[in-house]
């Protein structure tokens, strides 16, 4: 498998702003899977925004990735996981919604943008990704959850990183079992009096 964000083009052949994000995104992933140290992080992806050509980008890559294809493949890189990743349909503008006296379902094939920003206020939020499309290696989800709770389940593999501020209430994160090459989760925001749970799938190996 050859590293680039477009392994069709020849190394000398320039690359745009659009190729710079893809491996922005895998390098972020990989720094919040632990697999690059800040310092590493911040040095390469000063070198990917000022890359030119893709062999500039694939060097940046290149121990990041595995070697062979064990999951599915959409745009570039292979995610090990079974989260869907199109890079392809990535949006700037955050997806809002809000829960204040009532409930808000989001499950089934839905795209699950970069920026997620949820209310909920004496209600309920289910966010079921199990199904969904993930648009960036790294989807922020920035929750403010109080006389409530906000229900997150993420596919098998992908990461959860809690983030959130908590004050007379609580984030857990369980059953979440990363592999690399998946998408990580950051859940960020204030939880108040309210409780956020997020939880990778079921499976009767591992509830065993």
């Amino acid at each position: 498998m050859t590293v680039s964000p477009d392994p069709r083009q020849p190394g000398h052949m320039r690359v745009g702003d659009a190729d710079r994000g893809i491996v922005a995104d895998l390098l972020s992933a990989a720094y919040a899977e632990g697999r690059l140290t800040r310092d590493e992080h911040g040095t390469r992806l000063e070198q990917a925004m000022a890359a030119r050509t893709f062999d500039d980008l694939r060097g940046l890559t290149a121990d990041l990735v595995p070697a062979t294809n064990t999951g599915r493949t959409i745009g570039a890189f292979s995610s090990s996981g079974s989260a869907q990743i199109d890079r392809t349909a990535g949006s700037s503008e955050a997806d809002t919604s809000f829960a204040i006296f009532g409930g808000v379902e989001r499950k089934g094939p839905w795209h699950v943008r970069r920026h997620v920003s949820n209310i909920t206020l004496f209600g309920g939020t289910e966010f079921d990704l199990r199904d969904a499309t993930f648009e960036s290696d790294v989807v922020e989800m920035n929750l403010f959850c109080a006389f409530g709770g906000v229900d997150i389940t993420v596919p098998e593999g992908v990461n959860v990183r809690n983030e959130t501020v908590a004050i007379f209430g609580g984030t857990s994160v369980s059953r979440v079992h990363p592999v690399p090459g998946a998408p990580t989760v950051v859940l960020k925001g204030l939880v108040l009096f309210g409780g956020v749970d997020a939880k990778g799938p079921r499976t009767k190996k591992r509830d065993r």
